[in-house]
């Protein structure tokens, strides 16, 4: 339903009388601050902050995190809508032209990350990451994921699409597979393991020592499964987006948490670049379906045979998700 103050953001926005939004967005989220906290100004300017962010020129909407209005505000990484507000401004707007306008560190880190997920190479044109995440992306990160799917698609007037979370997304080159006795479970790869089982509230994560179906078989449903071995590639975008299925995160969230992950897995206390290649390179993964799959779902084990070392992911949201994924590491 379209309230009144909804037609009276729109119609500001419509003729784009960007300083009175801003102005009616600050005012709104310090009083909301004022009345119930951070949260509550939030979510009370947050209908305001998407427009600005949307369709403002850069100069303005970047003046949403800048700390020169009254306590309460400004604009923080938790700001969000149908998605953060810094997502969608970051893709509004190239990195050259908003590095010059943006204050606040992990805003700025952020927007830049989201920048390189549109497809940008930022090696060259910004400060380097504080947790040496690549300001480009990989050739296994591109493998299996199309560009206009990487980054939710925002709405003029409020809202957002994005591509459907499944994993496997279908059957296709999956087959019947008996599943064996569940792995044991490992007292090492623990980081790993905690990170991994950070990803989203609806799925679980374990670590065995044996194989990708040695993981699978301790969350699966059943020994009968369908299943096979995909290219961690087809699996990265599925992992990203269940890091970042939230409205408050955003997709460079996501990309940063797997990183952590895979670092984890390598055993380095950071990123590593070339030690995470070669654990690209040898990690198997596999997937496999389940009878309660429906809409939103991931099951997925990656095993790394250099360590003995696997790790599964999997669940979904069954009253409109569903799902599982597994890989070996």
């Amino acid at each position: 339903m379209i309230t009144h103050e909804d037609r009276k953001l729109r119609t500001l926005a419509g003729q784009e009388r960007w300083a009175e939004l801003l102005d009616v967005y600050r005012r709104t989220r310090a009083a909301g601050v004022a009345l119930g906290g951070d949260a509550h100004g939030a979510a009370a300017a947050a209908p305001a902050g998407h427009l600005i962010a949307y369709g403002a020129p850069p100069e303005l909407a970047a003046r949403l995190f800048d700390p020169d209005g009254a306590p309460g505000s400004t604009a923080t990484v938790g700001d969000h809508d149908a998605g953060p507000l810094w997502e969608v401004l970051a893709t509004r707007h190239s990195w050259r032209r908003l590095a010059p306008l943006l204050g606040p560190a992990p805003v700025r880190r952020l927007v830049a990350h989201t920048r390189v997920l549109l497809g940008e190479d930022l090696r060259h044109d910004a400060e380097p990451d504080r947790e040496a995440v690549p300001l480009a992306l990989e050739h296994w990160e591109t493998a299996g994921w199309d560009e206009r799917s990487r980054v939710r698609e925002y709405l003029r007037d409020g809202g957002a699409r994005r591509a459907l979370l499944a994993l496997p997304a279908g059957r296709e080159g999956l087959g019947p597979v008996e599943l064996p006795a569940p792995g044991r479970v490992a007292s090492s790869g623990q980081e790993a393991t905690r990170l991994l089982g950070g990803f989203s509230p609806w799925a679980e994560a374990i670590c065995v020592r044996g194989t990708a179906p040695d993981a699978a078989a301790q969350l699966a449903s059943g020994r009968q499964v369908t299943g096979g071995f995909i290219p961690f590639a087809q699996a990265y975008p599925a992992l990203v987006q269940a890091a970042s299925d939230d409205p408050a995160a955003g997709t460079a969230q996501g990309r940063l948490a797997l990183w952590r992950v895979l670092a984890a897995m390598t055993g380095e206390p950071r990123v590593v670049a070339r030690e995470i290649e070669r654990l690209i390179a040898r990690l198997r993964c596999f997937t496999w379906s389940d009878p309660a799959d429906e809409l939103h779902y991931l099951h997925a084990a990656i095993e790394d045979p250099a360590t003995g070392l696997a790790w599964a992911l999997s669940g979904g949201t069954y009253e409109t998700l569903a799902g599982g994924l597994v890989c070996d590491g």
